[in-house]
């Protein structure tokens, strides 16, 4: 859904507050793709603010299903999503690209709300999402989940680069 903002351009200090429904079901990116469990509409405020600039603030708050960074199991995690932006609507598409360095948002005087709130989730990305702070993981040998099970695989390291260290730890204990 595209936003037409022609007649916001047309008076200084005029202001536009819409709410939009998020069309998004799910975020794509070389991370991988990832589901939209939950979805506030996003609320949004755009201003003229005079000299074909225009100001753009909104909120929202998205939930997605992500794997835990060490078992794999999916997370709810719940992103709270606050932007603020200014556009000048004088510049061409890609000098808008170029000047807020992001796949741009706007499509001559209309603004994509769908872009605009992709390119603020992959600012806001975690860098990794637990089950929990004590998340165990998964065994290296098995694929065991060990928050779930216990696994009778040997945890000593196979390779025998390691046998050296390995031998002065057996060794002396107070090392």
């Amino acid at each position: 859904m595209l936003l037409n903002l022609a007649k916001l351009l047309l008076e200084d200090g005029k202001t536009l507050e819409c709410s939009v429904e998020p069309e998004l079901n799910e975020i794509n990116f070389r991370m991988g793709r990832f589901k939209v469990v939950e979805k506030q509409p996003l609320q949004l405020r755009i201003v003229n603010l005079g000299n074909k600039e225009v100001g753009i603030t909104g909120t929202t708050e998205l939930t997605f299903e992500i794997p835990c960074g060490r078992c794999l199991q999916l997370v709810r995690y719940s992103m709270p999503l606050e932007l603020e932006r200014t556009a000048d609507m004088k510049l061409s598409e890609e000098e808008l690209e170029e000047v807020l360095e992001e796949k741009c948002f706007f499509v001559g005087e209309q603004l994509d709300p769908e872009i605009l709130l992709y390119n603020e989730i992959l600012v806001n990305w975690p860098i990794r999402v637990l089950c929990k702070e004590d998340c165990k993981g998964i065994c290296s040998h098995c694929g065991a989940n060990l928050n779930n099970t216990t696994c009778n695989c040997d945890q000593e390291p196979k390779d025998p680069r390691m046998a050296a260290i390995q031998d002065i730890f057996s060794k002396f204990k107070e090392v």
